[in-house]
């Protein structure tokens, strides 16, 4: 096992920076994925951990060495693509047991290693299958199994799951928790997935056009999030954000958000943090987390749009250029066109500044 620090790590390619000024320690053992959308320098960084490509500025040092000149195959890192990249000349069987033939182990060793690991994906039926024409699903297994049987300290996987299909990605993401809590590998996952982040990892790094934007675990970068950025880009749907400026009310102090009137009195530490605005504010709370009221009491949004899925309905409000949506259980019995009367819970609500994007800690 290692660690991983990245220190002030920075990466042009040109007159472009793709990632700017990194600061990130991935302890031992730790399951670390790295998440945000397309080109925001994800997989750029994980390059540069596995040695693939060299920084600009900074330093990578696995428990404390700097990897500065040291090449990809002494690092003891395992890679898998989100392009499978299996040897279709070989069985499954092979394929699996390349890389511990090629570092010539024993073969009672191979043997024994290949047997446990296809044991661990369900491969063993197929150890002896050609793997040209095997389903996507399967070769990516294969993929994973491949670069996991050499137990690396650390192990790095870009999008694996990226190609699959939605049931075989639910199986994988079960299985590849169980294959670092096996084998206690430092492990670092890209992905832009937020569920595949958020049931995995045991910390996420969110990233957006090469910043580090903030680093939690999957309930403090939920319900805590650093600025409009995460908490837009974490959840399904995204925390609603209704702009808004301070007012002083018979019962408090308030936001009064235009069109939708006024928010419940803010409690005291959001009237703490509010004080420290310097402009208007953003007031922020998740579709999941609210009540629906009597008429006349919280907010008044009508229904534009009604999406059933399943487990869950998810209504889509509109008034003026604000929008909302209100997450509920599967039998509400509302239809498009109705007003929809609900409020935040007082203990789900933050406040951003409305300019800079930062949350108001206090809040």
């Amino acid at each position: 096992m290692s660690t991983i620090h990245l220190q002030q790590l920075v990466k042009r390619f040109g007159p472009f920076t793709a990632l700017k000024t990194m600061d990130l320690t991935i302890a031992d053992g730790e399951f670390v994925a790295l998440l945000g959308p397309s080109g925001c320098g994800k997989s750029t960084t994980m390059n540069m951990i596995a040695g693939m490509e060299r920084p600009s500025e900074g330093r990578i040092l696995f428990d404390g060495r700097d990897m500065a000149g040291v090449p990809m195959g002494r690092r003891g890192v395992g890679f898998v693509f989100q392009n499978y990249a299996i040897f279709t000349h070989l069985t499954v069987g092979q394929n699996l047991a390349y890389g511990l033939r090629a570092t010539r182990r024993p073969v009672d060793e191979v043997n024994r290693r290949v047997s446990a690991m296809a044991d661990l994906l369900q491969l063993t039926t197929m150890l002896d299958r050609p793997s040209a024409g095997l389903s996507v699903n399967i070769l990516q297994r294969v993929a994973i199994g491949r670069s996991a049987v050499m137990e690396p300290s650390i192990f790095l996987l870009d999008e694996p799951l990226s190609n699959v299909d939605a049931a075989f990605r639910t199986v994988m993401r079960t299985e590849l928790k169980a294959l670092q809590r096996q084998f206690r590998q430092t492990m670092v996952y890209v992905t832009h997935d937020q569920l595949e982040a958020m049931t995995m990892a045991d910390r996420i790094a969110v990233m957006d056009h090469g910043v580090l934007q903030q680093v939690g675990t999957p309930l403090e970068i939920y319900n805590d999030p650093d600025n409009l950025f995460v908490a837009r880009f974490i959840g399904s749907p995204g925390m609603n954000l209704l702009q808004g400026q301070p007012v002083e009310t018979a019962t408090g102090l308030a936001l009064d958000l235009g069109p939708l009137g006024q928010t419940p009195p803010l409690s005291a530490p959001q009237v703490a943090a509010l004080r420290q605005a310097k402009a208007d504010v953003v007031y922020g709370f998740r579709p999941e987390l609210v009540a629906l009221v009597p008429e006349g009491q919280g907010m008044a949004m009508p229904i534009t749009f009604v999406e059933r899925i399943g487990a869950r309905t998810i209504l889509h409000l509109g008034q003026g250029s604000a929008s909302a949506k209100v997450v509920l259980e599967n039998d509400a019995g509302l239809q498009t066109g109705q007003i929809l009367h609900f409020a935040p819970l007082a203990h789900a609500v933050r406040l951003f500044e409305a300019a800079s994007g930062i949350a108001l800690k206090g809040a």
